[in-house]
């Protein structure tokens, strides 16, 4: 009688390098080939494919900013400079003309500015709650995805801060709402939720942006010196910045990047400062995440309103902007994994259905919180409360309600098959479903609220107007002309991060041989070859925390 082995033995023994098949070729570890999760217990996929040395990791991040840019990257980059530009045209045309270009009435006077504020204010979330969370959290699939959302997140808070400012109506008069003393003793209301936002929202920018250079630092430095290099090696054949004028292009990035880099010099000191501030920021900015979106939906919860008058808001707030935000990275990194070169082996299937994973847990949480609504609107008896949750399902606005539930609650769902959520165009087209969903839910909470007021008399609807349009499709275009300009000019991962994370780093690692299991915990299984030579370029790596 033949006994089969135990499946965790046959791992043991595939990742051992001792199981062989029929034609006596050592079979490699299961199913981590193409990054993907797989259910063999003990065996990870990796974070880096294709046995990627410190080296090739260096030069092709490095290469993103260093080569011209696809020709596909200028066709985008015009448009959406195109569109950030119709954006500034028509924000100059509302200073010169007044808010009543908007399609805002008297009772519905939060609308579409205030819609847009939210949503790019969710978007915003993901990106500190990848780099900072999953940081503390000691999760090392953060390390490809951390840099973009990061990025992300400043340009998404770009977005949402012109909306405040441009909703004032004279909007030279905003440095009113800073407490700033004057000679009228003219102070902000500290008591209001919209005070509250300025706060928030300005201090969330301003830790997110030293989160965001902060962790550039060392791979600033290695672009200035990667920059310093050539031109001491071929001046003469650097390509000037423009014809006739003396300045060479590498002289120019080997100046810039050396100030942004601040002096790095990869000194061991320099790395143990830099851990150590980073792991600060980390920690200050994971209670930001949490608190930020909670104070803006203060702005509502704070009202007498029915469908704003709710407790649910904060936990609800933020478990939607995760959602809405982890979606918008997504949208991101697809199409650069698809366009750019190479990026596949650093943004793996494992990511994206990591994050296929938290949409989907996080879809949950807003559908439950949509249900808790109607249950609670149920419950309390408040008879206009009722009413209100009623005029969003079967209501004039009913399209938009139903829109969210589907795009929210029921599009998600597919992630429950592994096939779904390890399908990029699949993940993608949620992902777009998710985020259209995440608009309409900020638009049905503040418009249906409003435009049934407590009073038949006073009711009306909201129609936007070709103004109110054009500034959120303009504010789409900056954000996406942004992030290419970020693709373009600086590192878009985090490549001491990435080499950590590479069975090199391992100290038990063998370039000719099989790890142990014992290193990173997330490299390969076993049987990476060398990093291709350059021994030198594997020791300084390994020493400060994975470095160059």
């Amino acid at each position: 009688m033949t006994t089969h082995p135990h499946p965790d033995e046959l791992t043991a023994r595939r990742l051992a390098g001792l199981e062989r098949d029929a034609a006596g070729s050592v079979l490699p570890p299961p199913g981590t080939g193409d990054g993907s999760l797989v259910e063999t217990p003990g065996v990870r996929p990796p974070l880096v494919l294709n046995n990627r040395s410190f080296r090739e990791v260096t030069d092709i991040i490095c290469g993103y900013t260093e080569s011209p840019p696809p020709r596909w990257w200028y066709a985008v980059a015009a448009m959406t400079a195109g569109l950030a530009s119709m954006m500034g045209a028509f924000i100059l045309y509302l200073v010169i003309t007044g808010i009543g270009t908007w399609g805002l009435n008297n009772q519905v006077d939060w609308a579409w500015d205030i819609t847009n504020f939210v949503f790019w204010i969710g978007i915003g979330h993901a990106g500190t709650l990848i780099s900072a969370i999953l940081c503390l959290l000691k999760q090392k699939w953060r390390t490809a995805v951390n840099r973009s959302a990061e990025a992300m997140t400043i340009f998404a808070v770009i977005c949402a801060a012109t909306f405040p400012g441009i909703h004032v109506g004279r909007q030279w008069m905003a440095w009113f709402l800073a407490p700033l003393p004057n000679a009228n003793a003219i102070w902000p209301n500290f008591r209001s939720p919209l005070l509250w936002d300025v706060f928030a929202v300005s201090t969330y920018g301003t830790v997110s942006l030293l989160f965001w250079y902060m962790g550039m630092i060392p791979d600033l430095a290695t672009l200035r010196d990667r920059a310093d290099r050539r031109l001491r090696a071929n001046r003469e054949g650097s390509p000037l910045v423009v014809p006739f004028l003396p300045f060479r292009v590498d002289e120019v990035r080997a100046k810039v990047y050396g100030f942004l880099s601040l002096g790095w010099r990869f000194s061991g000191r320099h790395w143990h400062r830099y851990e150590a501030a980073y792991l600060v920021l980390a920690g200050i900015s994971t209670p930001l995440v949490l608190s930020v979106h909670s104070i803006v939906s203060f702005d509502f919860a704070t009202s007498i309103l029915p469908g704003w008058h709710t407790t649910i808001f904060p936990p609800y707030f933020v478990a939607g902007a995760i959602f809405g935000g982890f979606a918008m990275v997504l949208l991101l990194l697809i199409p650069a994994r698809e366009l750019y070169p190479h990026m596949k082996d650093f943004i793996t299937l494992r990511h994206l259905e990591n994050m296929a994973k938290i949409i989907l847990l996080t879809g949950m949480m807003v559908g439950f919180a949509y249900s808790m609504e109607f249950f609670i609107a149920w419950y309390g008896g408040n008879e206009f409360e009722l009413y209100a949750f009623k005029n969003r399902a079967f209501g004039p606005y009913w399209w938009a309600y139903w829109t969210m539930i589907s795009c929210n609650v029921l599009s998600p769902q597919v992630f429950w098959h592994k096939s779904m959520r390890t399908n990029p165009l699949v993940i993608f087209m949620v992902s777009v479903l998710v985020t259209i969903g995440m608009w309409f839910e900020r638009f049905v909470i503040i418009v249906t609220s409003l435009h049934r007021a407590f009073l038949p008399g006073e009711w009306h609807m909201f129609h936007p107007t070709l103004v109110d349009i054009c500034i959120f499709v303009g504010s789409i275009g900056l954000f996406i002309h942004l992030f290419l300009l970020f693709m373009r000019f600086l590192p878009m991962f985090a490549m001491a991060e990435l080499k950590a994370v590479l069975p090199q780093a391992s100290p038990h690692y063998h370039p000719h041989g099989h790890s142990n299991g014992h290193g990173t915990g997330d490299g390969h299984g076993g049987g990476q070859t060398g990093d291709g030579g350059d021994a030198r370029v594997r020791v300084e790596t390994r020493a400060p925390g994975g470095g160059h």
